[in-house]
């Protein structure tokens, strides 16, 4: 970032080197979101092949998705423990040998370890990461840099669709998933790119007067350590036993009783159950209902056509001032309106009718993805946002493995598509009604709450926050040069008492 980067202490650059994250974060969201609905162009090849059916088939996208999201706190904890740029080049890694491998299979159930499991942990270890640089640097912009991020899903999936058609006429799906494997390699150099912010790490300072002054050697090793401390976002949640050192947090579970946070995750866990089924199925239900195999993929196109608009002009439009405050009820009406969307295309069977629907799911879908990590950062705060993204993608995993499978036994069973599409609408709908509700009736802010911790998530975030750096730039017991009496350090307690707090020296 050069000369003109940020100076330490003056927070997120909101800009510089963010550029670049963004758009490593872009690139990232795209496999994340689009890899597994774009591999349902191959799921007739794959039935004819191994005889199965569309439930059989679905696991194959559910499973990547389940990992995707039920590895969440783990890749937590290996942020944690070994930073975000480490984690995000293994996962390309694994990603891409899933795919490779998945090449060979003989069996469906190899299928399910190699393209489900193998690939949908790889794509794992690169999104949360991913999200994580992000919030770190930008806050100002967060709501803008969120949507463009997000955009990064409909862009690959209007292109992975027609392109795995593609390799499935010229290669068969066996090609198909080779060169795919290859192409997942880009999450490595995604990786590559996430190096930390220039954060308020604290230099070293003298305990008395006759040391001598440090040398740049030791301010370049404090610097390079204050780097790595920013790239591993959860080293920041401590807790300071008395007398002894702050002791890491690698997941901080207690974000769990946070109010906020169950909230956003029964909204999540019924928004997850069939949020992805029509877009899953939709390529399958228009071929059967007679379209041509190049138009049906193109279906998803023109989703991920509208998507890409959607999600930038919905960011932008969920940071303006007067709106953001309000981002978890803007959220609750993209819910209703993608639930309306299912219920009320349940009987479309013609093309036109389809791509109508397409238009209209795009933009509510664009809308849900836009908003759905802004409202989670709003209502946690950005020191709990790590732990609390990975629980909250463990429970979406839960939903994600009932969700699709089942509607396709059901399609299995029924031969019907229509049940399907009013079982998705009404369970996202339920979900937008839920988040409004439970926001305005559970969530409701106290008069005697500063507007400033409501937006963080509350006040023990910033008053751990600063309490942690005074204790860090400050160590207790130690003393100013030419005193002998000990500085007072106010406790975490006394911060927390507000005016009138009785301070006592440590």
């Amino acid at each position: 970032m050069g000369a003109g980067g940020p100076r330490r202490g003056e927070g997120p650059p909101d800009g510089g080197w963010g550029w670049a994250v963004l758009g490593a974060c872009f690139v990232v969201t795209g496999f994340a979101y689009g890899f597994p609905k774009a591999v349902s162009v191959f799921f007739r090849a794959l039935m004819r092949d191994f005889g199965a059916g569309y439930s059989d088939t679905a696991w194959v996208s559910s499973i990547m998705l389940a990992m995707l999201y039920g590895t969440g706190p783990v890749s937590s904890i290996l942020v944690t423990r070994f930073g975000c740029r480490p984690v995000m080049l293994v996962g390309g890694l694994l990603a891409s040998a899933g795919m490779v491998l998945a090449s060979f299979a003989t069996r469906l159930l190899e299928l399910y370890l190699t393209a489900g499991v193998l690939t949908g942990l790889g794509l794992a270890l690169n999104f949360q990461p991913s999200l994580i640089m992000l919030g770190l640097y930008f806050e100002r912009r967060r709501p803008l840099a969120n949507g463009l991020a997000a955009a990064g899903s409909p862009v690959f999936l209007s292109a992975l669709s027609p392109l795995g058609q593609q390799l499935l006429e010229h290669f068969g799906w066996r090609g198909g998933f080779l060169l795919l494997g290859g192409l997942l390699l880009h999450c490595c150099a995604c990786g590559a790119v996430m190096r930390p912010p220039p954060g308020p790490g604290p230099r070293p300072r003298r305990d008395s007067a006759d040391d001598p002054p440090a040398d740049a050697d030791a301010d370049a090793d404090a610097d390079a350590e204050a780097d790595a401390e920013a790239e591993r976002p959860g080293l920041r949640l401590r807790e300071a036993p008395p007398g002894g050192r702050p002791r890491r947090r690698l997941l901080d579970v207690a974000v769990c009783a946070d109010r906020a946070f169950a909230v956003y995750a029964v909204t999540k866990f019924l928004m997850a159950l069939g949020l992805f089924v029509p877009a899953i199925l939709l390529v399958n239900y228009a071929k059967d209902a007679g379209v041509p195999d190049a138009d049906a993929a193109f279906l998803l196109s023109v989703v991920g056509f509208v998507d890409i608009v959607a999600r930038p002009a919905c960011g932008a439009l969920a940071g303006l001032a007067r709106l953001r405050p309000h981002v978890a009820y803007l959220f609750s009406l993209a819910l209703v309106a993608n639930g309306l969307t299912d219920l009320s295309s349940a009987r479309a069977r013609s093309y036109g009718a389809l791509v109508a629907f397409c238009v209209a799911f795009g933009l509510s879908y664009g809308m849900v993805g836009a908003l759905q990590f802004e409202v989670l950062m709003a209502a946690v705060g950005s020191l709990r946002f790590p732990s609390a993204l990975g629980l909250v993608l463990l429970v979406e995993a839960v939903a994600v493995l009932i969700g699709p499978p089942s509607a396709g036994r059901l399609v299995d069973a029924l031969k019907n598509y229509e049940i399907i599409f009013y079982l998705a609408g009404s369970e996202v709908a339920l979900a937008g009604i839920f988040m409004a509700v439970a926001t305005k009736c559970c969530l409701r802010r106290s008069p005697d709450t500063p507007p400033s911790q409501a937006a963080e998530g509350g006040a023990s975030d910033t008053e751990d926050a600063e309490a942690q750096a005074d204790s860090e730039a400050l160590p207790t017991g130690a003393e100013e040069p030419g005193s002998r009496e000990p500085l007072e350090v106010p406790r975490p307690a006394e911060v927390e008492a507000g005016p009138g707090r009785d301070t006592k020296s440590v």
